[in-house]
């Protein structure tokens, strides 16, 4: 049958995918902790008056850092959410059920390129701790194997869609 090369390579790379959106959710979500108990009025006090109002500054990395932190968790957790939906619409690989596979992995790519976005941004200020760049390393992947899977699933929408 020809439709077994797009289902097996979709289904391996949403499963692919589920184990490093959930990597992100784990790295993004210990910076945002990280921030929050490590950020106190009087570091923030000591900022000129545009840093001081803005609403989300991390001690680790630079200012860039706050907003990837939150899009890359935003992304994690709807990578999370899209890949355990297509692999159940994967499995059973018909029309109505792949539609809304490519639905949700489009969705999520483009989430993911915003947080990949970010990262750029981060990378062109500077001065980060490993941690946070392990986690563009994996936003960067991510962007790619999503963009894989997305296409592995479209192709198989158009499969079924023959018939």
């Amino acid at each position: 049958m020809a439709a077994e090369g797009p289902k097996s390579l979709a289904f391996f790379l949403l499963v692919l995918n589920l184990v490093l959106y959930i990597i992100v959710v784990a790295i993004s979500g210990w910076a945002i902790k990280v921030g929050i108990e490590d950020t106190s009025e009087a570091a923030a006090a000591g900022l000129l008056i545009p840093a001081r109002l803005f609403p989300i500054y991390l001690p680790i990395g630079n200012f860039a850092t706050g907003f990837f932190v939150i899009f890359a968790l935003i992304a994690g957790a709807a990578g999370v959410a899209s890949s355990i939906a297509g692999i159940g619409n994967v499995l059973q690989w018909n029309a109505s059920n792949l539609f809304s596979a490519a639905t949700y992995s489009t969705t999520t790519w483009a989430l993911t390129l915003l947080a990949m976005g970010l990262a750029c941004k981060e990378i062109n200020i500077g001065e980060r701790p490993t941690s946070l760049r392990t986690l563009e390393a994996l936003t960067f992947i991510l962007s790619a194997t999503q963009l894989f899977c997305m296409g592995a699933v479209n192709v198989g929408v158009i499969e079924v869609s023959r018939y």
